[in-house]
């Protein structure tokens, strides 16, 4: 199984950004629209996380150029193994059912 997902650290910029983002964690939501499950949150880079109001959501497809590639190890390795395999389709769409459900929409 290809990796899909880069490692926690990560430091990339996106197609037509202005600043390089490091990634901070995956498979989030946008809570204000519900509607998209996204790659990756992240935060500015070299700032690091500032205001926890200031996550950036992003997908591997709006990624231009990686930087630097985070710590790999074992651990990782096996984790996006299973994010691949959780991160269906399927249970992607059961996720924001739930997550609209549980905000009340």
């Amino acid at each position: 199984m290809e990796e899909k997902y880069l490692p926690i650290g990560s430091v990339v910029m996106l197609k037509n950004g202005k600043k390089r983002l490091m990634v901070t964690g995956y498979a989030q939501i946008d809570m204000q629209k519900r509607d998209k499950v996204y790659d990756y949150s992240g935060c500015m880079f070299p700032e690091g996380v500032i205001s926890t109001d200031k996550t950036l959501l992003f997908n591997h497809s709006d990624i231009e150029k990686i930087y630097c590639i985070g710590f790999k190890d074992e651990e990782q390795l096996q984790y996006n193994k299973k994010l691949q395999e959780v991160l269906t389709p399927e249970n992607i769409k059961v996720m924001l059912e739930k997550t609209k459900e549980q905000m009340g929409s």
